[in-house]
């Protein structure tokens, strides 16, 4: 697959989320697939922070570490990023006090790294504008760069900018400027850009996609679903799910609510499901360690609760801006206890708009706790992908709902010992039928109970719940060859996008690569994964924690079932960056059959 990498680099402050914005939708306006990140510090403002943006004219789910172009807003991005750029790499800059760094002409030859130089605080004030207005100019230089039209960056910089219509006009000049690449004010000689040129072809045609985050995939998911209330603690990198939900409640008529911490937004989001309204709640690690004494009520109450947790790492604090898979047995085991759950995990755009959806069908259909699992690099990448279906998962409540079955309810229905475990569940005040919510052990109707026999076939009755779960599930999904691979992985969550880009790169190199990818988490499906295993001989995790917490989940899973297995390698990465293309081929070309 051949794609472009470019990336901007400069402090927090400096518009590298506005110059990302436009640049990848002036590239999505061209025809190309789209997947932009950012790396940046837990500041406000000032620290490093980059917007790395890969594109091609086929679809790519994974960041690429070799970068072609870096656009460097301030000298510590200069310093940072221009031994990083691949061989024959361009730098664009505007940095004035180049005699501040004498050894980049130097660093930049070994690498043949062509740099690509304007004045950039001259050329925005010269034009009415401020400092900030220096990354229109490099924007100009580095779409020159490109070899784009300007028209379409104008374009996108006039939508991005239409309610500052002054300061459009001074953006736009400054952009022209950049893209001309030729510069001079009273005082100065004239600053003329030669542009070393690229060769990218742009697609014949415009593919029917959206450009949007797995944040914002979960919020249309939890509306096309039905939810009518979103109630958080703001924890990073969860929070912008609050954002885009906030943005639609005036037109979904969605309640809201930023609570003052993760216990009373757990507390809403279980009230507003135990009255029969679809709400959920979402945080990350350290917020969910608050929330699981609810969860924990909410499996004794048998009453549906979605959680979403945003994986970043830890412990305590730990990398609150950056990614990792290291809350699974979190997820798993936290809450006193025994109660019946389930743990999904969501691995991109798509998989965030459909499995929010199944998950609050799964909660309300066996009334249990589902802990919904992302993680920064999920969260946050915005990529491109086909307009979402619509109307495609069926609503599923739980709830009964026909007139003349409410009418006939008895109070010992609500808890009721069932085969399944399930027992029938109702909005309070829909029928006169009434019953005790009890957080204690209870009989049927909710009446607490202290006896041993009571108590014995309750905690049972709910437990039993899992085994219908479990048969419920699907199995997990195979990509790439079927058997007989080289090389194959078994992973989860976001592992799942570098394994579909370097499986496409392997096949063109004639390597046989494949990945069983698990969605559902817990309870664990081993059908699918016992005939993996027998079928391909060099079988590897690939997780994002330290311990492997997802490979040990199989290992035990199939002890029990009577099957010896160990991974032939781990491949696990700890440091709050994702699986990039390079390494995951790396660890594929050294570790093959």
């Amino acid at each position: 697959m051949s794609r472009t990498t470019i990336k901007i680099a400069g402090e927090s402050g400096m518009g590298l989320v506005s110059v990302g914005t436009i640049l990848s939708k002036a590239l999505k306006r061209l025809g190309f697939y789209i997947n932009l990140d950012r790396e940046y510090p837990s500041l406000i403002k000032g620290g490093h922070s980059n917007v790395q943006i890969d594109f091609s004219k086929e679809p790519l789910h994974c960041l690429s570490q070799e970068v072609d172009v870096v656009m460097a807003l301030d000298r510590v991005g200069l310093d940072e990023y221009v031994d990083t750029i691949r061989e024959g790499g361009i730098l664009v800059h505007g940095y004035e006090k180049r005699e501040r760094l004498k050894d980049l002409e130097e660093r930049a030859a070994t690498r043949d790294v062509k740099l690509v130089y304007l004045p950039g605080r001259q050329v925005a004030f010269f034009h009415g504008g401020n400092e900030l207005m220096v990354n229109m100019v490099l924007l100009g230089m580095m779409w020159k760069v490109l070899g784009f039209d300007l028209k379409v960056l104008e374009d996108q910089v006039s939508e991005q900018f239409a309610s500052k219509p002054d300061l459009l006009k001074i953006d736009l000049e400054i952009l022209r400027t950049g893209y001309a690449g030729e510069f001079a004010c009273e005082g100065s000689d004239v600053e003329k850009v030669e542009f070393p040129e690229m060769e990218i072809e742009v697609p014949e045609e415009v593919p029917e996609t959206i450009l949007l985050d797995g944040n914002h995939a979960i919020a249309l998911g939890a509306v096309q679903c039905g939810v009518r209330g979103y109630f958080v603690y703001p924890m990073s990198p969860a929070s912008s799910i609050l954002t885009h939900l906030a943005l639609m409640a005036e037109k979904t008529g969605m309640v809201v609510k930023q609570a003052e911490d993760e216990i009373t937004a757990a507390q809403m989001a279980f009230g507003a499901m135990f009255a029969g309204t679809r709400a959920f709640t979402g945080t990350s690690g350290g917020g969910y360690d608050l929330m699981t004494e609810t969860i924990t009520l909410a499996g004794m109450t048998e009453t549906p609760l979605v959680t979403v947790v945003a994986q970043r790492p830890g412990p305590a604090t730990g990398l609150p801006t950056w990614t990792g898979q290291g809350d699974l047995n979190l997820a798993i085991h936290a809450g006193h206890g025994e109660y019946p759950k389930i743990v999904v995990a969501a691995s991109d755009q798509n998989s965030c708009f459909e499995l929010i959806q199944h998950s609050f069908n799964l909660a309300e259909m066996f009334q249990v706790p589902v802990i919904f699992l992302t993680e920064k690099v999920v969260a946050e990448t915005k990529s491109t992908v086909p307009t979402f279906a619509t109307g495609d998962i069926e609503i599923h409540r739980g709830l009964v709902m026909d007139e003349e079955e409410l009418q006939n309810l008895e109070r010992t229905d609500r808890f009721k010992i069932t085969e399944s475990g399930v027992s029938k569940r109702w909005a309070p005040g829909s029928s006169e039928t009434y019953y005790f919510g009890n957080g204690d052990e209870h009989l049927e109707d909710g009446r607490l109970t202290e006896e041993a026999d009571t108590s014995r076939a309750m905690y049972a009755k709910r437990m039993k719940k899992m085994d219908a779960i479990f048969n419920c599930l699907p199995e997990p999904e195979v990509y790439g060859v079927n058997e007989k691979a080289e090389i194959s992985f078994i992973g989860w969550g976001s592992t799942k996008n570098a394994m579909k880009d370097v499986i496409k790169e392997c096949a063109a190199d004639d390597i046989k690569v494949n990945y069983l990818h698990f969605e559902y988490v817990y309870p664990l499906k081993v059908d699918m994964l016992k005939k993996f295993i027998a079928r391909n001989k060099n079988v590897c995790l690939i997780e994002g924690n330290y311990t492997g917490q997802f490979g040990d989940l199989i290992k035990l899973k199939l002890q029990d079932e009577g099957v010896l297995f160990k991974f032939k390698k781990r491949f696990l990465k700890y440091n709050g960056r994702p699986f990039f293309l390079e390494e995951t081929m790396q660890f594929i070309i050294e570790n093959k059959l």
